[in-house]
């Protein structure tokens, strides 16, 4: 073998070893997907990645019976979105139809239902199915999963060169750790599991919770015929109810179905006020309800009917700690020491969801490491997206992601964009794995702590946004900025802050260059590129003042 001084190969041994890889430049190799979840960022994937993309197969396993995510499990009485709905859709697919600013959740279902139909999304989708592992084959470069049919019970195997979870952060329940839970011999239910065939008519009622869940059933349950309910309020929180109603009424709105509620700082004088008029009967209530702490450390919920549900005789509130669950009802842990039982015939847990974990099921990446251990003290990322020793895996609606005011479904859309690219990527340029560099997910991590530090999200409250269960020291629910901030971070990858491995063996990093060839010369449009919708016409006289770039600078 010749070699130069140096010792590398000369010219003549290079062109013997090399050969072209005989594709076309777009080079699209086969892939396979899969995806966990079927709620909104799931079916953004299953619309958006077979629009983008050719030669990917795709399965989107759900282990519920429908479509929906939060949507499809929160049934209970009352449940709706506590956003504006019109903040809370598709942009490719917006509702003009909703019946109310904040919709039903049956209502955000169905929507979904239809979004997944109309574009095609439910023809990859495999309802019923429950995915119990997810294991990373190094050697095959590939995700292992044992999965479920949970209506015949048979568990086989699959494989993907991609996993991608959308599970969400709020359809898992978080029953409470009570002593003498399971010794109760009532009803029990949680908000997230609800049992809609249980009558709760003529009931005894506890309620144990007041964030958001809780906000929305108490008014419902005290309706019901025969009803009592005895509601367990732990903690302050701020209501925030109709804001602008004469407004709303000068313009021919009626406010009971249009409200509105102001950004937290402008509008605590506005809540506190608000919440002092409803409950100006009820001092003793009043002083234990409203917060020290700022609106928007917890998640701020519009509550019509709350306060006033809360007043009505055949509702208690008790702000006594529990001490312990007996067959019959409650147990209290009053300040004197003296232990009082709350009768119940059903307990409602209202105490929300195992939000910011690793998955029910194990994810295990590199060298036998479960996601569950790597997240044991806090989830840490890239971006919310993926995590470094777990290839090819990323994240819908993973830590740090959601959004405490502003559009949320845009940064989902977001992410999924993102997500497209990453699997292009992988698929182009021949690559067989990819992950974040260890030293940029610590990057993200500092920069988060930084962005949160001395904010009102680590004010004196406890709150699923927080670490160690809602009290700990770090935000690990919640973007660090604005849904602006996000969307920008996003739209266009940062490729030199991952690591990748090669799927060609033959050294040659651009061997994925092909032939020399297009697809758009065999199957496409060999002159797309002169089509009008694709020139980029420059604004006349002075280019800058297109408004296309004032609006959103141009991104690399």
């Amino acid at each position: 073998m010749a070699t130069t001084t140096n010792g590398h190969m000369d010219g003549s041994d290079l062109k013997k070893k090399f050969t072209l890889k005989d594709t076309v430049v777009e080079n699209l190799r086969p892939l396979r997907v899969v995806v966990i979840g079927a709620g909104y960022s799931g079916i953004g994937a299953a619309i958006r990645i077979p629009e983008k993309l050719r030669n990917v197969e795709l399965v989107v396993y759900e282990k519920y019976e429908g479509v929906g995510g939060t949507w499809w499990v929160n049934t209970y009485p009352g449940v709706a979105c506590d956003i504006p709905s019109h903040s809370y859709q598709f942009s490719f697919a917006p509702n003009p139809n909703w019946s109310n600013l904040y919709a039903p959740g049956h209502e955000i279902q169905k929507y979904l239902q239809d979004v997944a139909e109309k574009f095609g999304a439910t023809r990859f989708i495999k309802l019923s199915h429950k995915v119990e592992e997810c294991v990373w084959d190094d050697g095959q470069k590939k995700w292992q999963f044992k999965v479920m049919n949970l209506v015949t019970g048979e568990v086989f195997t699959d494989s993907a060169n991609v996993l991608i979870t959308a599970r969400g952060q709020l359809s898992e329940p978080r029953w409470p750790d009570i002593l003498g839970i399971d010794q109760f011999k009532g009803k029990k239910m949680h908000s997230g599991a609800w049992d809609k065939s249980y009558d709760l008519r003529n009931k005894k009622i506890a309620v144990v919770g007041n964030g958001s869940s809780a906000i929305q059933i108490v008014p419902k349950l005290q309706k019901l015929e025969g009803t009592t309910l005895s509601c367990f309020i732990r903690s302050p929180t701020w209501i925030s109810s109709a804001f602008g109603d004469n407004t709303m009424k000068d313009l021919g709105l009626d406010p009971k179905v249009t409200e509105c509620h102001p950004m937290t700082i402008e509008g605590q004088a506005f809540f506190k006020a608000d919440m002092e008029s409803k409950l100006s009967a009820r001092p003793d209530l009043l002083a234990k309800i409203i917060p020290a702490f700022a609106p928007g450390c917890r998640r701020l919920t519009p509550g019509r009917g709350y306060l006033e549900a809360l007043q009505q005789p055949n509702v208690t509130a008790i702000h006594d700690p529990i001490s312990h669950i007996t067959s019959s009802g409650i147990a209290l842990a009053t300040v004197e020491g003296k232990k009082q039982i709350i009768d119940a015939d059903v307990i409602v847990f209202a105490t929300g969801f195992q939000a910011c974990t690793s998955p029910p099921f194990p994810i295990i990446g590199r060298r036998g490491l479960t996601l569950a251990s790597r997240w044991s003290q806090h989830p840490d990322s890239y971006l919310g997206l993926a995590v470094d020793g777990f290839p090819n895996y990323l994240m819908l609606f993973g830590p740090n992601t959601t959004i405490g005011f502003g559009s949320l479904n845009r940064i989902l859309e977001a992410q999924v964009d993102y997500i497209v690219s990453v699997i292009r990527k992988l698929q182009k340029e021949d690559y067989a794995s990819m992950e974040p560099k260890p030293e940029r997910v610590r990057d993200f991590v500092a920069f988060v702590d930084a962005y949160f530090k001395d904010t009102v999200y680590l004010d004196k409250c406890k709150s699923w946004y927080r670490s160690e269960g809602g009290t700990g020291n770090r935000i690990v629910a919640l973007w660090p900025g604005s849904t602006q901030h996000a969307v920008e971070t996003l739209r266009s990858p940062r490729w030199e802050d991952w690591m990748y491995e090669g799927a060609d063996k033959s050294g040659n990093g651009l061997r994925w260059l092909g032939n020399g060839w297009s697809l758009t010369q065999t199957e496409g449009d060999p002159s797309w590129y002169l089509n009008p919708e694709e020139i980029e016409f420059p604004w006349e006289g002075k280019p800058e003042e297109n408004p296309k770039y004032k609006s959103k600078p141009w991104s690399h």
